[in-house]
């Protein structure tokens, strides 16, 4: 499978910041809210049901969370990352070479299907000929979950297969999926007439359009056309895996930010669920060390999830070093920067990177800072762009967890970081 045919030469993003995260003729995309991130769910019969469910029309968190858990977050690591019940650093004691990480993701929705817990797994594989591009699946078999092992970080309407489920009258599902899509399943529930359901949580971040996917790998890579996985990891550092093996490492700071700046959906950019919160177990990478994953049990349905695959793993030591709080006033600066600022000079951008690594957060204090830099970045951004969704689309928790930089936040753009009911 290669990438190679699609990876031409393109003259910039698809898009403005300012303006709908899709922009197309495609007549399927009329109606849409002003934020989409084409889940996939007015694609479906559940359409009529998108304005309950759509986390970009109304968001639902706090009200989710109260059937799911009978609570809402409490004050401690929770307002990022959460309501969980264990969080464990985990690998596959037999890696599948194919995945991403060791592939804890679709290692667990084949078993589902091993089991005869679930009668399919409705999850995202690559469009043929492609590695990236979304293509969503109804999985049946075991073999079917594992071939779609590896990262697609592009839009994927994989809640379109909603009719397929209830055609094929399939009443216990797996799902796996992104934050923004889990939000409209989870709102919806109660009307798929399930008997069961297995959510597994993907964290999520600034994921593109395919063509604006090609774009970015074009501005960041020697080789884009040879990349079989990449990521943004706990180092500081985009991480490209190619065809031969070789990992091509980019410092964040030496990003062309000039070239990219549109790139990502103007409803990733109004996401605050980088955490994927609404699931029943989330597996990422970003609070554990380089080489394992994080894994955070949600619910009782989480807790039963991970000791299916228990078995098969390797445990490892969740750890936190470092002070978040040090860089975020820079970074807060930053955010005031215009888009695509000229960077810093070349041998400054080596000792900052030199610095994030010796001295910058790591492990579960790594997490909790990308968590409120993405909230941070988010909530300003829809500010200064959709500042009339911000009472709907904002959730309780993010104000919370903010609230230590109040102060370094309104001296740079003059207001608090506080809900916009309360100014």
């Amino acid at each position: 499978m290669s990438d190679s045919a699609s990876f031409m030469a393109t003259d910039g993003p698809s898009k403005g910041l300012a303006q709908i995260a899709l922009l197309s003729s495609d007549a399927r995309l009329q109606g849409r809210p002003r934020l989409c991130s084409d889940c996939g769910l007015c694609d479906s019969y559940l359409q009529p049901a998108m304005a309950q469910a759509c986390v970009f029309v109304r968001n639902q968190t706090e009200a989710l969370e109260q059937r799911l858990h009978g609570r809402n977050r409490h004050a401690d690591d929770e307002r990022q990352f959460g309501i969980f019940r264990a969080q464990h650093a985990a690998r596959l004691r037999r890696p599948n070479p194919k995945a991403q990480w060791t592939g804890i993701v679709t290692a667990l929705g084949a078993r589902l299907l091993e089991l005869g817990r679930v009668d399919a797994v409705l999850t995202t594989g690559a469009a043929a000929g492609t590695r990236f591009q979304a293509q969503p699946v109804l999985a049946r078999t075991p073999a079917e979950v594992l071939a779609t092992a590896g990262n697609k970080p592009s839009l994927s309407p994989v809640l379109n297969l909603l009719d397929a489920v209830r055609e094929q009258g399939i009443k216990r599902l797996g799902f796996i999926g992104t934050s923004c899509q889990v939000h409209a399943l989870r709102a919806i529930e109660s009307e798929l007439n399930l008997d069961h359901l297995d959510v597994i949580g993907i964290p999520c971040s600034d994921n593109v359009s395919y063509p604006d996917l090609v774009y970015f790998l074009e501005q960041v890579s020697r080789s884009p056309a040879t990349i079989v996985h990449y990521e943004f990891m706990q180092d500081f550092r985009l991480w490209m895996r190619h065809e031969d093996g070789s990992v091509e490492k980019l410092n964040f700071i030496d990003f062309p930010m000039d070239k990219l700046h549109g790139v990502f959906p103007s409803a990733c950019l109004s996401c605050f669920d980088y955490v994927n919160s609404l699931s029943d177990i989330t597996v990422g990478y970003m609070g554990a060390e380089l080489g394992w994953q994080w894994v955070l049990a949600r619910t009782a349905n989480g807790e039963e999830l991970f000791e299916l695959l228990r078995p098969d793993l390797e445990l490892g030591e969740l750890t936190s070093r470092g002070d978040r709080s040090k860089g975020m006033p820079h970074f807060i600066q930053r955010l005031a920067q215009p888009p695509g600022a000229k960077r810093p000079p070349y041998l400054v951008r080596q000792l900052v990177a030199l610095l994030q690594r010796k001295r910058g957060s790591q492990g579960l204090e790594f997490a909790r800072a990308i968590i409120e830099m993405k909230l941070l970045r988010n909530l300003n951004y829809l500010r200064s762009k959709f500042a009339r969704f911000e009472e709907r689309v904002v959730p309780y928790h993010v104000y919370a967890a903010l609230e230590p930089y109040n102060e370094q936040y309104q001296e740079t753009f003059a207001q608090p970081l506080t809900p916009l009911r309360e100014k």
